[in-house]
């Protein structure tokens, strides 16, 4: 009998031609809402996630269940604990998405250098006060800090100095390896808020790290300096922000991501002239795309056929030890 693999939100066809070519059975889901899943998950031996939040009420509803692959870096939205007493292995793809969402953050750097949206705005009512008076400036010989140092991070890094002369200042706890020249790396994370044109994020959401840029950071932070998220929302204190662009402590802000996804209508964020937002689009490439479907369907196959798991989750790593 066929290994099943349920799909609920469509991948590139990259992953359902290999996953075909190998013998798996897709199992195309009817949606992504929790209900949606729980009536496809029964039978399916291996689930692969993009958007949809993985419950434990999902994870109870698939007594075949034996690896979930997450089709990005994030693994966030899966529940772990549920997973760990299943005894379900979770995979996700990183640096599948690396590339796209180093350009992204450095196109938002570009958008908030120029002011592009007050630009746009000024721009339809008075040509030349957007030309001459909406303040702009270069990115040349500006300062980035980075928290977080990872793939994206790297790759941040290595665009801002060597592509725009930018000097690249650096907290993370978990950098082990040897900086390499264009980067600064500090012990202080002040540092960083404190120095920095604009302050970068690229940290997974775990408990130690959401809502860690709050009013403190912004109170630090120059108040011609910007700050730009593409990682996770909830990273930053989003009523700490509004309140320190209403007060103008910061210049202004870049979000790829906001606490609610999808976006809450309502949000103050969404009609600041100085605030920038999207819809997650950072890995939303067609190459990062493919580069990630094909990652998670790699990753069904190596754990059904015995090979080596290389995309393990930090947090369960044992269960693969201990098999």
């Amino acid at each position: 009998m066929a290994i099943k693999v349920l799909i609920p939100q469509p991948i590139l066809k990259e992953g359902y031609d290999f996953l075909e070519e190998h013998g798996y059975e897709v199992i195309n889901g009817r949606g992504f809402s929790e209900k949606d899943i729980i009536a496809d998950i029964g039978e399916c031996d291996a689930l692969i996630v993009r958007t949809a939040k993985i419950t434990s009420k999902i994870i109870d509803s698939a007594p075949n269940l034996k690896v979930i692959t997450r089709h990005g870096a994030g693994y966030d939205g899966v529940d772990l604990n549920a997973a760990r007493s299943h005894n379900i292995i979770v995979m996700n793809a990183p640096g599948a998405n690396s590339i796209s969402v180093a350009e992204l953050a450095i196109f938002y750097m570009l958008y908030c250098s120029r002011n592009f949206k007050l630009v746009q705005k000024t721009y339809k009512d008075n040509y030349f006060d957007a030309k001459f008076n909406v303040p702009k400036t270069e990115l040349y010989g500006k300062t980035i800090g980075l928290v977080g140092i990872g793939n994206v991070g790297g790759l941040v890094a290595k665009k801002a100095a060597m592509g725009f002369n930018m000097n690249v200042i650096a907290y993370d706890p978990f950098f082990k390896k040897e900086a390499p020249d264009h980067i600064k790396i500090t012990g202080d994370r002040d540092e960083v808020f404190r120095v920095s044109d604009y302050v970068s994020l690229h940290v997974p959401a775990t408990k130690d790290t959401i809502h860690s840029v709050g009013q403190r950071e912004f109170s630090l932070m120059k108040k011609t300096a910007f700050l730009i998220n593409t990682s996770r929302g909830l990273i930053v204190n989003e009523t700490a922000l509004i309140q320190a662009l209403k007060d103008k402590k910061i210049a202004g802000a870049a979000l790829d991501v906001l606490w609610d996804e999808p976006f809450k209508k309502d949000n103050p964020l969404l009609e600041m002239d100085n605030v920038l937002t999207a819809p997650h689009i950072g890995a939303a490439t067609k190459e990062a795309s493919v580069r990630a479907s094909l990652a998670c369907v790699q990753n069904i196959d190596d754990f059904f056929n015995g090979r080596p798991l290389r995309s393990v989750v930090p947090e369960l790593r044992d269960l693969v030890i201990n098999k």
